[in-house]
């Protein structure tokens, strides 16, 4: 993968380039995050594939032309699909996890395997189509991911994308300087908090676990569930 180039001025819902600062100087990050001093990925996979809706339309370009449904049917896949595609879900894997030790580990362990626990997906990596990696934030170490070829994405679990995860802006910026963008999100992480950048691919997506909101443990899991966002899930928030 080469090395994104630094924009000119944009804040996080801009996809117009901003002028890059010095890249941060943090301890290396964990096996398969981006490493911010080089901007190449130390593991999460390199992006060798078309453009993923390239390849998506010429298989129901393939789907259609052997008879096995018609464009209008494949819209309603699609619909159907993204109707039960909501944040909701990344959130109660997230709020399980905070309350539940066992579950917590299952989750950081194999991703797949904690999504099919709470019935809100396949349970293996080849019938989900994607290898789901949790990553915790700690108090040392603060996750956020992105995909700096597209727009790669669980979105099952996240909802549709934000504009701002597709955009030019934020996939260059922040690989090189993480730290400036999550303080553009409204995110100040102290200088004694790494930032661990991974970058999704077509067959490896990313999800942060959040660390749990101090006095929140009067809240049950529905109430914990509340308290979680996208933004928490891809780590340009807290939670």
């Amino acid at each position: 993968m080469s090395r994104p180039e630094g924009p000119a001025e944009a804040g996080p819902d801009d996809a117009d380039a901003a002028p890059a600062s010095p890249p941060d100087t943090h301890a290396e990050p964990p096996s398969g995050a981006v490493d911010v001093h080089t901007a190449q990925p130390a593991g999460s996979g390199a992006h060798t594939e078309p453009p993923v809706a390239a390849r998506v339309r010429r298989l129901e370009e393939r789907v259609i032309g052997a008879g096995l449904a018609t464009d209008e049917q494949l819209d309603g896949f699609l619909a159907a699909y993204l109707r039960r595609a909501w944040p909701v879900n990344g959130a109660r894997l997230v709020a399980r996890a905070w309350i539940d030790p066992v579950f917590r580990e299952v989750l950081l362990a194999d991703g797949n395997a904690a999504v099919a626990e709470l019935d809100l997906g396949p349970g293996d990596a080849a019938r989900a189509g994607y290898r789901l990696t949790v990553v915790e934030n700690t108090a040392r170490v603060h996750n956020v991911i992105v995909c700096t070829l597209c727009s790669c994405y669980p979105v099952s679990l996240l909802g549709p994308s934000p504009s701002w995860y597709k955009s030019h802006a934020y996939r260059a910026r922040v690989v090189r300087e993480p730290r400036a963008v999550l303080a553009e999100f409204g995110l100040a992480l102290p200088d004694g908090v790494e930032i661990a950048v991974w970058d999704s691919s077509s067959d490896a997506r990313y999800m942060v676990l959040p660390r749990r909101p101090a006095g929140s443990q009067s809240l049950d899991e529905d109430g914990l569930i509340s308290l979680v966002t996208t933004k928490g899930l891809v780590g340009t928030a807290s939670v």
